[in-house]
């Protein structure tokens, strides 16, 4: 059973005043019982103190006394007189006693001046107890009225007080959500409003990267089923060539060729679209301490194996390390080097690493026939081939430099080497750690 905040609220006040008033009660109701008893005692030694000094002739007016008390008189163990109602003989003071079924409150008292005269005066108990009953009454019937008040009250206040949770919940509830009010007067509220605000700006913050990524996915994907469509057309039309007509073996060869290097095309551009998703899916967690140097080493040693007329040295401190996701560095170097030696024909490369501040800046300056002033921004944009490319790429090698580059907080940028070619720089921020920030 779901019950509103206002009503807990006044269910609480009412348990808390039924508590506080049940305590009061019984307090009130002892107190009252003990003041009614003390003043019948009052009353009882009051008239003690009148009678006993004419105990001598208090037997004869002992008629007229019982309509008012009951009153015995001994000696030793003897009863001298005595109202209709006898009392019990009982030791000196007050004492509640039963006679005949009925309690009594009596005050017994030995006389000074007669030898072994005792006098026991009594009213019956239960003019006290009317009287106490009535009281306590009284105090219930206050107490229930107490308590019918704190309820109303508590949910009065109640209202109030969760006022400024009602605003919050129409805020937030609002579409769109409204910034819900963080100054209401309430801590708790204040709170919990900054609370809800935050998780509201986290929540737009995440749409808002969801709906960068599938609009990015969107355009990666019609980008990429564009450029993929003009190979696949291409071998479709060889495969109906060699289906329908009758081709010589030379004919056939070539088509078979051309089919081949088709394939290799889209082999070549599915790896690389393959790269750049995976390098969409890198985050910061993935960066690790990396050493710099170490990666274009290994890089110009694989470049060389492979492309024996090459040279790449490197110039830089014999080591470098950064935070850097390893995998995607190693692609970009090797990159940069193959689009230098496949498109610019560069037979010599120089892999530059600086250091300054947190800014870690590679340079790769070649000596092959270089970028274009005119094509230096275009060259990066994906399935992109300069005019003096060379045949068979997929458009995306500078493309994966430059999404690495801004992985790592940097950008790339073509200008002019001092060897005569291009130089591609590439920035890299070497960010700290979030484990190894000032707390």
């Amino acid at each position: 059973m779901r019950l509103s905040l206002r009503l807990r609220v006044a269910a609480a006040t009412a348990l808390g005043a039924t508590l506080v008033v049940a305590a009061l009660a019984v307090v009130t109701s002892v107190a009252i019982s003990r003041n009614n008893v003390n003043q019948l005692d009052e009353r009882l030694t009051t008239a003690s103190q009148a009678l006993v000094p004419n105990a001598a002739v208090l037997e004869t007016f002992l008629d007229q006394l019982s309509a008012a008390f009951a009153v015995t008189i001994r000696t030793g163990d003897t009863v001298r007189a005595s109202t209709p109602i006898q009392l019990p003989d009982l030791p000196e003071g007050s004492e509640t006693v039963d006679v005949d079924g009925q309690r009594f409150r009596v005050y017994t008292t030995k006389t000074v001046s007669l030898v072994d005269i005792s006098i026991a005066i009594g009213v019956p108990a239960i003019e006290a107890q009317q009287v106490t009953d009535e009281q306590q009454r009284q105090v219930i019937f206050i107490g229930l009225g107490a308590i019918a008040v704190s309820t109303g009250l508590g949910w009065l206040f109640g209202g109030r007080a969760v006022r400024p949770l009602v605003k919050l919940t129409r805020q937030v509830s609002a579409q769109p959500p409204m910034p819900p009010d963080t100054k209401t007067g309430v801590r708790e509220a204040d709170e919990l409003a900054v609370a809800i605000g935050g998780m509201l700006q986290r929540v737009n913050d995440a749409q808002e990267r969801t709906n960068d990524a599938l609009a990015t996915a969107r355009d990666f994907a019609a980008v990429s089923a564009h450029e993929l469509r003009t190979p696949l057309t291409a071998m479709r039309t060889d495969i109906e060539v060699l289906r329908t007509l009758d081709l010589e073996r030379t004919q056939q060869e070539e088509i078979l060729r051309d089919l081949e290097r088709t394939q290799g095309r889209v082999e070549t551009t599915l790896a690389a679209l393959e790269r750049l998703a995976s390098g969409e899916l890198s985050s910061d967690s993935d960066r690790v301490a990396t050493d710099v140097v170490e990666i274009c080493d290994v890089a110009a040693q694989d470049a060389m194996r492979q492309n024996e007329d090459l040279d790449v040295r490197i110039d830089s401190v014999p080591s470098l390390t950064m935070r850097a996701l390893p995998t995607g560095l190693r692609l970009a170097v090797d990159n940069a080097i193959i689009n230098a030696v496949r498109h610019g024909n560069a037979k010599a490369v120089v892999l530059s690493i600086r250091r300054q501040g947190t800014l870690v800046t590679l340079t790769i300056d070649d000596d092959g026939t270089g970028v274009a002033r005119g094509e230096r921004d275009a060259v990066f944009e994906r399935f992109y081939r300069g005019a003096a490319a060379a045949k068979g790429g997929s458009g995306l090698g500078l493309a994966l430099v430059e999404q690495q580059a801004e992985l790592h907080g940097g950008r790339a940028y073509f200008t002019d080497s001092p060897l005569g070619g291009a130089r591609l720089v590439l920035e890299l921020d070497d960010r700290p750690s979030p484990d190894d920030s000032p707390t």
